[in-house]
This record gives structure tokens, sequence and C-alpha cells, in this order.
């Protein structure tokens, strides 16, 4: 088999230190952005003036921004949207909070009743020659790295919230010093939040495995099944976080863009606007709490799925500690390779003009990858033995240390290849956008029309890269080459929530430099940087839904494995019913998130109508509008609406698995993984397309551009059409169907030991 040259002390060493890095640099980006102050004083001295900027003169001449009411100005909006945003995070927590308790008490009891709660050891599941730890054991640790999983996503999610409503205002007002002053703001509270995540996610992580191990010893087995239970408490937080968030954020920004922009012709994030901070706090609850809690959701998966096959693999049997953690490792060397990448932003290169946004963020995904390659290259060669053996349903399969190393660098590279389709199809830079932008000359119904059209074309690439990195995986190592090929893909993921939560930290800069009446200089800018950071934030989306499909599919081969299936077959009657209705979920989860938002849009486009009709001196701007009663549409709609998509994805697997089995159950999670990865790709980039083509028309940066607008003309009108029809489908059903594939894949898993003894009770009778 061959010796690691990594020893287990440096493995034991390596991870939490890594971890430690990542929060301390975390930490260190927060310092920095917090050098910006939103006080209105002038105590900065001329010869201080650093590199980026902190301590010079605000150039207040050339702006005509004299006074320092702005800076007041900008401060109170901000924290409007950060109560806001506490408020709902808080009451949504309260809900999930009651949610999660019981979930935990169903995990207990399910796995607990496997051997009817004995105490007594049992023989191991996969090896009846050893004996393992009691079932009620299993029971109990699942449940507690459950709460783990939970907790943890919960605190990325509120941690992310705080930092981008600390940082909104400071863009804006580093706005006023040039765009790169501003982008550098943005992008470091981005890092804040990326770094925080993966550390947390890690370190959490490591510290279970090892408290865990006193009790488990050497039935590892045992221990990375319990461990399962992480990514499943990591997930169903990320759902409510993910659905409540998004119909939050589309309720208030569909009735703002309605009244305010088609009826009122007035602009975007105007004061003026009921539904304005609704708007700009559901940018902070739904684009960085969701996407937080989701990314860290596939993270644990798929960290959780690696475990799992690992443990009943050679690196379990033998108990090779280094080894096993390989899947640790790369999201330790991940957190560097990251850290390093986003210096290249920040302090190595500066951005001087508008045109220089989108080319920096690309580079951090290209930076990042080219180095995770030799990072992982690295880690294979000092983790993995020379040769080893996998488990692969029910018998062993011979691999080769850079086999593995090949399985986790297609899946990293696959993930590129799908952020870059991704933003192919949703820039404005490029044709596919601009043609949606000229269909608008005709109206609305054609711009829907090429919309729609763009959105499913874009899938084809992202499914055949897919496709690719699965079929090389598992040819070289069986489940476990697919699950560490998901966290090739994750491995990154720093860089990659840094870049997506500057998307929405800039629309909210923008936002506030718009409500705060700054001049329209400021607002060409944060413009400028909120249109990158809509394309950033779709390949964001483009890397949430790759990674889910593959991390679906790894969980997938661990419950098959855990339930004892050998061959998952299509033409039984068992599962191919169960594959045909897993293949409709997506479209009735879909269906219930789409009109949630929809009826929280109406209610929201009355009350702005009311506030109009009825408040004298409003559209005047002599009074101000009542934005109270918007957040409060906003919060009850979402928190509302959000049970019955979350019901609908948990209770799916319990129903099939105790009803029919699992052999249907197999068939409903392939069902919906096949469906749901197709759906979820197409309404991100529609969604994407029509957002960015009614930018396009904004910006009027090109004589085509020119033609079709100004702002208020039939062409933009029938942009702004389509912009509000695609909310919904960029940023609620799109990326909460890529929760709903991962979820109900590990929600099987967990729970695979009851479904195996006590399962499909229909067909029993």
């Amino acid at each position: 088999m061959g010796s690691v040259i990594l020893p287990d002390l440096g493995t034991e060493i390596l991870i939490p230190v890594c971890a430690v890095i990542g929060i301390a640099f975390a930490l260190f980006q927060w310092f920095l952005v917090a050098k910006v102050k939103l006080t209105a004083s002038r105590d900065a001295s001329p010869n201080a003036a650093g590199k980026n900027g902190y301590n010079d003169y605000l150039i207040e001449e050339e702006e005509g921004m004299n006074d320092h009411n702005v800076v007041l100005k900008c401060a109170e909006i901000q924290n409007a949207i950060s109560e806001g945003a506490t408020s709902f995070l808080f009451t949504e927590y309260k809900y999930v909070g009651i949610f999660m308790v019981f979930f935990a008490v169903l995990i207990f009891l399910f796995l607990g009743s496997v051997e009817g709660f004995s105490t007594s050891h049992q023989p191991c599941t996969y090896d009846q020659t050893k004996i393992c730890k009691p079932a009620l054991a299993t029971a109990l640790f699942s449940t507690i790295s459950f709460l783990l999983g939970g907790i943890t996503s919960l605190i990325s999610g509120f941690l992310g919230m705080k930092i981008a409503t600390y940082a909104n205002a400071r863009t804006t007002l580093e706005a006023r010093k040039g765009v790169g002053k501003a982008f550098i703001v943005a992008f470091r509270s981005g890092a804040v939040m990326g770094f925080l995540l993966a550390a947390n996610g890690l370190l959490v992580l490591y510290i279970t495995i090892n408290l865990f191990k006193i009790y488990y010893g050497d039935d590892w087995g045992g221990l990375f099944e319990a461990i399962t239970g992480y990514g499943l408490g990591g997930s169903s937080m990320a759902l409510f976080g993910r659905v409540g968030g998004g119909i939050y954020t589309k309720a208030a920004d569909v009735g703002a863009d309605l009244v305010g922009k088609v009826e009122r012709n007035i602009p975007e994030d105007d004061p003026r606007n009921p539904a304005v901070i609704a708007d700009n706090v559901g940018d902070n609850v739904g684009d960085i709490a969701g996407m937080g809690s989701d990314l860290f959701g596939s993270y644990a998966e798929s960290s959780c799925a690696a475990l799992v096959v690992a443990s009943i693999s050679s690196f379990g049997v033998n108990h090779e500690l280094t080894a096993m953690l390989y899947p640790l490792i790369i999201s330790s060397v991940g957190i560097l390779v990251c850290l390093l990448t986003t210096l290249f932003a920040t302090d190595f290169f500066e951005i001087k003009a508008v045109k220089e946004i989108e080319p920096a963020l690309k580079k951090q995904l290209i930076i990042s990858t080219v180095f995770m390659t030799v990072g992982i290259a690295i880690v294979s060669w000092i983790a993995l033995p020379s040769s080893f053996t996998i488990f692969n349903f029910g018998a062993q399969k011979a691999v080769k240390n850079w086999q593995l190393f090949l399985c986790v660098a297609v899946g990293l590279w696959a993930g590129l290849i799908i952020g870059f389709v991704t933003e192919y199809y949703t820039s404005n830079a490029y044709s596919p956008v601009q043609d949606v932008a000229d269909s608008c000359r005709t109206g609305a119904a054609t711009n829907v029309i090429f919309g729609l059209a763009l959105g499913y074309k874009s899938v084809i690439i992202p499914i055949f890269a897919i496709a690719v990195s699965i079929f090389v995986s598992f040819s070289f190592a069986a489940m476990y080459g697919i699950a560490v090929a998901a966290l090739g893909m994750l491995s990154t993921i720093a860089t990659g929530l840094a870049i997506d939560a500057y998307g929405p930290i800039s629309d909210n800069a923008g936002g506030i430099a718009e409500m705060a009446g700054m001049s329209h200089r400021i607002r060409e800018r944060t413009d400028a940087l909120d249109a990158a950071g809509n394309t950033t934030a779709a390949i964001g989306k483009g890397f949430a839904i790759g990674s889910a499909a593959l991390v679906s599919l790894a969980l997938f081969g661990a419950f098959v494995s855990r339930a004892a299936i050998t061959t998952v077959d299509v033409l039984t009657p068992k599962v191919f019913i169960g594959l045909i209705v897993g293949a409709m979920l997506p479209y009735w989860f879909s269906a219930m998130t789409m009109k949630s938002v929809g009826k929280a849009a109406l209610k929201m486009v009355e009350e702005v109508r009311r506030q109009f009709n009825t408040i004298p001196g409003l559209l005047e701007g002599t009074t101000k509008p009542d934005y109270a009663t918007c957040v409060k549409i906003s919060t009850d709609a979402s928190i509302k609406e959000m049970v019955p998509p979350g019901a609908l994805v948990m209770l799916t697997p319990l129903i099939v698995g105790i009803l029919f089995g699992v052999e249907t159950l197999s068939g409903v999670l392939a069902g919906s993984l096949v469906s749901g990865v197709q759906i979820a790709i197409s309404a991100s980039n529609t969604g994407g397309a029509w957002d960015n083509a009614k930018k396009y028309i904004e910006a009027g940066a090109s004589e085509h551009a020119r033609s079709l607008g100004p702002k208020g003309s039939d062409p933009h009108k029938a942009a702004v059409i389509g912009d509000t029809i695609g909310d919904p489908l960029k940023d609620t059903s799109g990326p909460s169907l890529n929760i709903l594939i991962k979820l109900m894949a590990v929600e099987s898993l967990v729970f695979a030991p009851f479904f195996a003894t006590h399962g499909g009770l229909l067909f029993k009778i």
C-alpha cells in the first residue's frame, strides 16, 4: 500500500492551523474595512495616505460635497438596512430553531429504533466479523452533529449579513474617491465572509470528528456515519435561509420596480419609494445570508460524503488518519490558496477604471484555480499512500494517488468552466445578453421569449462539464472520486464567496448613493460595481449548482452503499416510479416558491400604490414614506411562505423511505438530481440575463445601448418587466433548487439505517 509522507501529527496540526489563519485573515480584512469612517470627522493627516487610501482627504471639492450631511445620511440609511436585516434574521431563526429541535428529536427516535434502542454492541454493517458501537450511539451522535451543522450554518449566514450591512455605506463613501477604492472595500468585505465561512466550517467539522473519536475509538465506520448529520444540519438551515430570504428580497424588489420604475417613472432606489429599504434589506438576507448558508451546506456535505466512503475503504479499515482526512486537508490548503489569491485583488494590483472591475474578479477565479491545482497535486502526493483501495458497491477498487489527484482537479476545472459559461450568458459584455436587450425594441413579450431561450441554451455546456467530471472521477475512484471532485469544485470557496458577496454589497452601495442624494458620477461608479457584481453573483450560483450536482451524486452513492443496495435498476417498477416522481419534485418546489414571491409581491405593490395615492407630498419628496410597513409585509410573507417548500423537501425522503423503501427512494433521488440541475441552471441564467439586459440599456455605454435607451423609454420598460419576471427565477427558485437536490440526498443518507431495516411498509403488506 505504501506509507504516507505527511505524518498523522502533521495533519492534526495543519488542519486547525489553516482554519485559524483563515479566521485571522478575515478579521484583518474586517479591520481594514472598519478604517473607513462613517462619522463626519476630518482628523486625517495629509501625510498618512496609504496606497489603498484610508486616511487621505475625501476629494470633496471635486464632487461638490462640502457638507457632511451626506456622511450622516449614509450612516442613517445603513443603520435602517442593518436593523431590518437583523430583525428579519432573528425572526426567521426563531422559527427555524423550533424546527431544528423537532427534527433533532426525529433523527434520534428513528435511528435509535433501528436496533430497538438497545445499548449492546452490534456486528459492524460492512464487516460482520467485527463488533461496533450500538445503533443508539449513532442516533445520539448524529443528532449532536445535526445540531452543530445547523448552528454553524446559521452563524455563517448571520456573520455574512453583518459584514455586508457594515460595508455597504462604507463602499458608497469610498466611491467618492474613485471606483478603485470602492471596489477594494466591497471586495474586502466579501472576503471577510468567504474566509470566516470556509474556516469555521472546517474547524467545527475537525473538532467534532476529534470529540466523537473519544467515544468511537477504532470504529471509524460508525464515527463517520454519525458525522453525516453535520451536512444535514448545514443544508436544512440553508434551505430555509435561501427560500425565506429569497421570498423576502424578491417581494420587495418586484414591488419597488413595478410601481416605482414602470408606473411612477422614478429611478431605482429612489428614497420616495416606500419599498426601497425592504429591497436593500432583502439583498442582505437573501443573496448574502442565504448564499452563505447554501455554500456552507455544500461544503459540509461533500466533506461528509467523502468521509463516509473513505471510512469503509482501506483508509478507514487500516486506520490511516492522514489519508482518511484527505478531504479536510484539501479544504485547508484551499484556504491558504484563496488567501494568496485575495491579495492579488486588493494589494498587488490597483483598479483605476470601470472596465477593469470585471476582469479583476474573473482573474480571481483563474488565479485561485491554477494555484489550487498545484496545491491539490502536493496534497495528493504527501497525504495519500501511492496505492490504496476504495469501497465500490460491495467490492474494493484499487486506486493510485495520481488518479485521486485527477478526480479533484477535474471537479475544480469543471467549476471554472461552469463559471465562465455562466458569465458568457449573463454578462452584458457578450452577444447573448445584448440580443436579449435588442429584443426589447418590440416589447416585453419578445424580451421574455429571448430570455427563456437563452436560459435553456445555457444549460448545455455546464451539463457536459458535470458529465465529464462524473465520468472521469467515477472511472478512477468510484463514488469517492465524485465526492472529492465536488470538494475540488468547492476548494476555492473562500474566493468564490468573496466574489459573490461583493455583488449585493455593491448593489446596496448604489442604493445608498441614490437615497443619500449623491451626485450622478458616484451613482455611475456604484452602478458599474453593481453590474460586475450581478455577473459574479451568477457565476457564484453556477458554482453552487454544479457542486450541488456532484455532492448530491456522491451522497447518493454513500446512501446506496449504506442501504446495502448493489444496483439501482431503472427497469424495476419500484425504481421507475421513484425516478419519474423525483423528476417532478423540482417543478413542484419551483411552483411553490414562485407563487410565494408572486403573492408577497402583490401585497407589496398594493401597499406601495396605496402610499403614493394617499400620502400627500410623497412624490414631490416633501414627506417621507412609511418604510416600516413594507419591511413588515416582506418579513411576514417570507416567514409564512418558507414553510410549505421546506416541508416538501424534508418530508419527501421520509415518506418515500418509510412507505416504499430504499429502492424507490434511490429512484426519487436520481430523478430529482437529473431534473433539478437543469431547471436550476436555466432559471438562474435567464434571470441574470434579463437583469443585465436592463442594466445594459440603462448604462448606455455603446451606440447600440443608447439606441434602446434612455431610462423610461419603451424598450427600457420592456426590459424592466423582463427583469421583474426574472427576479424570482434567479434569486428564489433557481438557487433553492440546488439545496433541494443535496438535502434530499443527505437526509436519505442519515436515515438510511432506519429505511434499510424498517422501510418499505407498503411492499411488506
